[in-house]
């Protein structure tokens, strides 16, 4: 029973430190996002005030109040990885439909961002494999329209709109993450009072 107790006690320590290094990776690609986003609209000379429709491209089950711990951290895994596929298709799209062959700051800050995000994809697995105890299963990407347009201003668009996705999805990862630790005491302290309530019971 003590060697459960302590196994608990080592996870939620695990799963608070592996958070805080989650937020602060997310807080890092929210500020690389940014300015991607910025040297994007000068490299198409997009305005300043620029902007697009909202309407989400990663598809994921609505917020709730009713989830738990577990699939708040499912649902933003699964939304990051969909960010990850639409990131790198639309990477190979602009190579092979706009590119160049210069490697100047905005291909650097692009990869950055790639990067980050996936470091960001590996702590989130990392704090589910805690949180539940079991290895990550891989969220399916069925439905998730990563071919993009074919007409060069709708790909320019197109290209855009998952950079918002990624910077959208950064800013959740955040809010989830810095408000994870407080929950997970929050449910160490009710386990217990959970246990003694149904032992009463019996």
């Amino acid at each position: 029973m003590a060697a459960r107790r302590t196994r608990r006690m080592i996870g939620s320590d695990v799963s608070r430190t592996t958070a805080a290094r989650a937020a602060a990776i997310a807080e890092q690609l929210r500020y690389e996002c940014s300015i991607l986003l910025e040297l994007y609209k000068k490299r198409e000379s997009f305005s300043a005030d620029f902007s697009v429709a909202d309407g989400r491209l990663v598809s994921v089950p609505p917020p709730s109040s009713q989830l738990d711990t577990r699939d708040k951290l499912w649902r933003l895994h699964s939304a990051l990885l969909q960010c990850r596929s639409l990131l790198e298709r639309a990477i190979n799209k602009e190579e092979a439909e706009l590119g160049d062959g210069r490697k100047a700051d905005y291909e650097t800050q692009r990869k950055k961002v790639k990067d980050r995000l996936s470091l960001l994809l590996i702590n989130t697995g990392e704090l589910l494999k805690a949180v539940d105890g079991t290895a990550v299963p891989t969220p399916s990407l069925d439905g998730l329209e990563i071919d993009g347009p074919t007409v060069l201003f709708e790909l320019k668009l197109w290209v855009y709109r998952i950079y918002k996705e990624v910077d959208y999805w950064t800013k959740t990862a955040i809010t989830t993450l810095q408000a994870l630790p407080s929950v997970l005491a929050k449910e160490r302290v009710m386990a217990p009072r959970l246990r003694s309530t149904r032992s009463a019971r019996r």
